[in-house]
């Protein structure tokens, strides 16, 4: 008997409700407190503080302790590429309002993905480095030339550091809003923490999305030759 890893179990947590909502909402990389993560799903700390133990035993969160509280997130970068995945092939929600329409305008736009840059804005990065050549396709991964070695240097990443972790140096990361790929692993951590560093792009409240600041629009022209409307 072949054996194989247990799916049914995943898909038995995150097949409810209020788990992938709290799931969702951590997708972003932060740690999040569970006050926070019940609100999100609409449920009360109590049953919230069920679920979380339950994702927790699964092995999907981790969790950290500030004081008396419990601030969670998401156990590896392969879960959220997992659930990256499940969103790009789930069928679209509708739209019930104006909030709803301009969260999810910004969403699209650009957003973190546990900790690399996805939307449209990551997207156009992506395929960025490959028509300058400085990333290429190596199997299922991608794999730096020695131009992008040499560029990336200049342009601030270590990648020393980037070797040190234990995750897959760069991939390609199925995009939700654009079903096309964005870049992942410790490369796209790193460039994305860059971006963040230059202030070319900052964090939103209450959320996922980043916006692109006017220091980064020059510079993701300037720099990568991608333009963006100001």
């Amino acid at each position: 008997m072949e054996v194989t890893p247990n799916t049914v179990k995943v898909a038995e947590l995150i097949g409810d409700t209020s788990r992938i909502t709290m799931l969702i909402r951590l997708i972003g990389g932060k740690a999040i407190p569970a006050t926070e993560l019940a609100h999100a799903a609409g449920i009360s700390p109590q049953t919230a503080s069920t679920h979380l133990a339950k994702l927790v035993e699964g092995g999907l969160l981790t969790y950290e302790m500030h004081g008396r509280h419990k601030y969670f997130r998401l156990a590896s970068s392969e879960v959220a590429l997992a659930l990256e995945s499940l969103q790009a092939i789930a069928p679209q929600k509708q739209v019930r309002s104006l909030r709803e329409s301009d969260q999810l305008k910004a969403l699209h736009y650009a957003r973190t993905c546990y900790d690399h840059l996805a939307g449209r804005i990551g997207v156009a990065l992506n395929d960025r480095l490959h028509e300058l050549k400085w990333i290429e396709e190596a199997g299922a991964d991608y794999q730096l030339t020695a131009e992008g070695r040499h560029f990336l240097q200049d342009f601030g990443i270590d990648f020393e550091l980037c070797h040190k972790k234990r995750r897959r140096f760069a991939r390609p990361c199925l995009d939700w809003s654009e079903r096309r790929y964005h870049l992942a692993g410790s490369l796209g951590a790193a460039l994305t923490g860059r971006l963040f560093e230059l202030e070319w792009i900052r964090r939103l409240p209450d959320g996922r999305a980043v916006l692109v600041t006017e220091t980064g629009i020059k510079g993701l022209e300037d720099v990568f030759g991608i333009k963006l409307n100001a």
